[in-house]
């Protein structure tokens, strides 16, 4: 079993974001414009495929409506009002900021708009669902903290499996002590992505503000393949697969390795080995995160990441899984549900996935409405989001470097500490403050 000491320092870090999520649902009892017996009013900032799946998942709920949809293009715009319903469709996202009827906003918006969006909200009194990662790097990550808590908001971040109930129960298995003490966790992210292509600027669509779309980012033209979903591999809007797909994974595999901190050392590599197109980030990565603790044996930890998204093939027959690697044997987590290995491979547990797709957005609700606790408060998110950033450092500067968890800066290397954090459209409205 998990040796006692390091079991209790376990549960004693892994309680202590909960903690800090329970204080701010209670002090937002009582400040969201929903009474117990009305609808929360949402906004949908964001309206490709995962804004308009959201849109459904909210408006399926009894107690929640969706009022607004908001997109800098107007034909994604229309479409997510023709599917919900809503009696607003808006292409700046002022407009839904502005109106004291919103309660709550689901920013699923491309990545660059994250951070910006959410500390928008948050100022104007709206509580946030934001999708992953939470910021487009490390200091905006920060920045969304500090809007939530100066302004007792709710910010839950889109890392969706943790409100479900099995990889709950997986989690408690770990700190239970199932296979001893977790020394290393990995997450493999293997799939097939597609070529974008080589595009040069051009004129914008009629129906596209492209202006909007940009927001506070660094201004480049307009060009085909930026846009809709293809942002994800550009470093002025996204954040990479890592940061895409990537960060589910690594949450999960940070959550079982119990440490609720940043990590100290991270090494690796990242780059393109099959995308012959205009995508920035790597399709490859190995990159490895090493959170010290006290820096004896026995108090480190290790999380490891792999990525090839020009793979025909998951990892296994299972899918993309996150692998926990015990002193006493190893869990498996992933898309079928869980396994647990103990000594000689002997499956000591098998559970099968819960598929609850509103778990999370049931989870959200509930806390607005009631100050219940939020499966993913943003300090949780941006711990995850913040090794996405991490590891994209890494790869464009193809060199390890050493973070200081307190002050949340690179140390001793000015051109990776610059990436922490990054440059801004002079003058802009959505430019936050601080950065």
């Amino acid at each position: 079993t998990m040796p006692r000491q390091n079991r209790r320092a376990f549960l004693k870090k892994s309680g202590t974001h909960l903690a800090g999520a329970a204080a701010m649902s209670l002090a937002a009892r009582g400040t969201h414009a929903a009474g117990a017996s009305q609808r929360v009013h949402v906004a949908i900032i964001g309206c490709g495929g995962r804004g308009r799946g959201l849109a459904k998942l909210f408006d399926s709920q009894d107690d929640a409506r969706v009022t607004h949809v908001c997109d800098p293009d107007e034909q994604r715009a229309e479409a997510a009002r023709a599917q919900t319903g809503a009696p607003h469709a808006v292409r700046d996202m002022r407009r839904v900021l502005d109106d004291p009827s919103v309660d709550a906003v689901v920013i699923a918006t491309c990545d660059h708009w994250h951070a910006p969006a959410a500390i928008l909200a948050c100022d104007a009194g709206k509580h946030v669902y934001v999708e992953k990662p939470c910021a487009h790097n490390v200091r905006e990550g920060r920045l969304m903290i500090e809007a939530a808590r100066r302004n007792k908001r709710l910010v839950q971040h889109g890392t969706q499996r943790r409100s479900s109930r099995t990889q709950q129960a997986a989690m408690q298995m770990l700190r239970d002590g199932i296979i001893g003490d977790v020394l290393v966790a990995k997450h493999v992210n293997s799939q097939r992505r597609a070529d974008i292509g080589r595009q040069q600027p051009s004129e914008p669509p009629g129906h596209l503000d492209y202006e909007l779309w940009v927001g506070p980012a660094e201004w480049l033209p307009y060009q085909a393949n930026f846009v809709h979903y293809h942002w994800h591999w550009f470093y002025n809007f996204g954040t990479g697969d890592i940061g895409n797909d990537g960060v589910h994974g690594i949450d999960l595999a940070r959550w079982g390795l119990g440490v609720e901190t940043h990590p100290a050392l991270v090494t690796g590599y990242g780059s393109k080995l099959y995308f012959d197109d205009d995508q920035q980030f790597p399709d490859t990565y190995t990159i490895t995160f090493e959170y010290p603790g006290d820096d004896n044996v026995g108090s480190r930890r290790l999380l490891v990441y792999e990525q090839r998204i020009w793979s025909p093939y998951a990892q296994d027959a299972a899918g993309n899984n996150v692998f926990y690697y015990g002193t006493e044997g190893m869990m498996t987590l992933g898309r079928a549900g869980v396994q647990v290995f103990g000594p000689r491979n002997k499956l000591i547990k098998s559970h099968k996935l819960d598929t609850a797709d509103d778990a999370h957005q049931r989870n959200f609700l509930d806390a607005v409405r009631s100050g219940s606790e939020l499966s993913a408060d943003v300090e949780v998110g941006h711990l995850s989001s913040t090794l996405c950033h991490l590891g994209n450092i890494v790869a464009r500067t193809r060199r390890a470097i050493v973070f200081d968890p307190a002050n949340e800066r690179i140390v001793g290397d000015q051109e990776a500490d610059k990436l922490t954090r990054r440059a801004y459209r002079r003058d802009h409205w959505a430019v936050p403050a601080g950065v």
